[in-house]
């Protein structure tokens, strides 16, 4: 009986340059094999980036509240980093980044002791590089990323302080890639001409909707014209541009956040890629101390169910990776603290595996209607073990639904799925 064979829709590293040159650079690729591999944030036991690829481990600076004009509905970025805000954030931020590059610089040289006291599955200390290296092994360069304030609004000194830093670990190998956060209406066409020529590799957008009502709603202050263009500037100054967007903000329904993965996708002419080269998705949560909370409080603002998020993140992830872009994340980090804080919202500690495993059922259920008679067999990727069935197992009955059981999978041990 000849198989129906399709391969795993999602992209096999988190994220896509137009232009890879620097991605590519021989200073990225030091230590390249002699590590294990670097899994992104929310990726979860099995996923496809729980695997070696060519990504740099990522150092994140955080720099909450840092720059911003106005404090958003939704935001409690002290909360959601797990670091104070404050008028010595930045100084502070970079002193403890220094500190960790002073380490990892010992560790590329053979003179640092490995930590030794952590379980080798124990959550990374505060500040600390995603994918630490193996006990032994010398540590690949990293990826120094400004998150958690708006980048671009820092004053100019605070601004040059965070560059220079990473200029000077560039030069001594510890770090190959740079990247920071900023908003759409506080990008410029020169602004980011002089962050490349500093540089930077990468400007993520906290974008959240491209929709204009949706904008208002939220306050966002912005239209989506000028998110729009904010992609295309940072696109068009040879930067890798990564989404931010979050389903459920106030205005944002299932069908805007729809459109909303659609837009961070155009262009969609055949043969040319995104301005996107990687997404986020924040389902928006309520946060104590946040103006959202006081609108939930007195019922003008009712967020989304927690299946009505995975609903729409499964179509979300779906359209991505049909053009071949990630969603490197799915839900805010889990820093101590953020379990208290969250009020109301589709939280729960495996959304990630909720929407990837969904997505991937829906995959399979679109090319299962292409056969002429129910299959007798199912491969499936042996990496994706831990993924199939969905978290605890919640999955099995929607495909004893499709007509496929325990029984009939057999494991592959390639990237491909197969009916027979």
């Amino acid at each position: 009986m000849s198989a129906l064979i399709f391969p795993v829709p999602e992209p096999a590293c988190g994220g896509r340059r137009r232009d890879d040159t620097r991605l590519n650079r021989p200073e990225c690729r030091r230590g390249a094999g002699s590590g294990p591999a670097v899994t992104w944030a929310g990726a979860p036991p099995g996923s496809l980036h729980d695997r070696p690829h060519n990504r740099p481990r990522i150092l994140p600076v955080f720099l909450p509240f840092a720059g911003c004009p106005t404090r958003c509905v939704f935001c409690a970025q002290d909360v959601q980093t797990g670091q104070r805000g404050g008028a010595a954030t930045v100084v502070r931020a970079l002193a403890q980044a220094e500190a960790r590059l002073e380490h990892e610089a010992r560790q590329m040289d053979g003179t640092g002791d490995i930590d030794k006291t952590r379980e080798p599955d124990a959550a990374p200390e505060p500040g600390a590089a995603h994918g630490a290296p193996a006990p032994g092994k010398s540590p690949a360069p990293l990826e120094i990323a400004f998150y958690g304030g708006t980048f671009t609004l820092l004053p100019e000194s605070e601004r040059a302080a965070c560059l220079d830093l990473a200029q000077r670990w560039r030069q001594r190998g510890v770090v190959c890639r740079v990247r920071c956060s900023t908003r759409p209406d506080a990008v410029t066409e020169r602004g980011l001409a002089d962050l490349r020529a500093a540089g930077m590799d990468c400007v993520e957008l906290g974008v959240q909707s491209f929709d204009d009502a949706a904008l208002a709603a939220a306050s966002r202050g912005y239209a989506g014209s000028v998110a729009r263009a904010a992609c295309a500037m940072v696109a068009g100054a040879g930067l890798e541009l990564g989404v931010q967007l979050m389903p459920g903000m106030p205005g944002v329904t299932p069908e805007i956040f729809r459109a909303d993965v659609s837009a961070a996708l155009l262009p969609d002419t055949a043969g040319t890629p995104p301005l996107a080269a990687f997404l986020r998705f924040y389902p928006c949560l309520v946060l104590r101390g946040t103006p959202l909370a006081e609108r939930w409080r007195a019922g003008g603002y009712v967020p989304w169910p927690l299946e009505t998020t995975v609903d729409a993140l499964a179509d979300g992830l779906l359209a991505a990776w049909a053009r071949g872009v990630a969603v490197v994340r799915m839900g805010l980090s889990p820093e101590d603290g953020l379990d208290d804080a969250v009020l109301a919202g589709p939280v729960h500690p495996a959304l990630g595996q909720l929407a990837k495993a969904e997505a991937l059922r829906r995959h399979v259920a679109a090319h299962m209607a292409r056969l002429a008679r129910p299959p007798a067999r199912f491969g499936v990727p042996r990496r994706l073990r831990g993924l199939l069935w969905g978290h605890a197992n919640g999955l099995v009955g929607a495909y004893a639904a499709m007509g496929i059981t325990r029984a009939m999978v057999h494991w592959r041990d390639d990237d491909n799925f197969s009916l027979e």
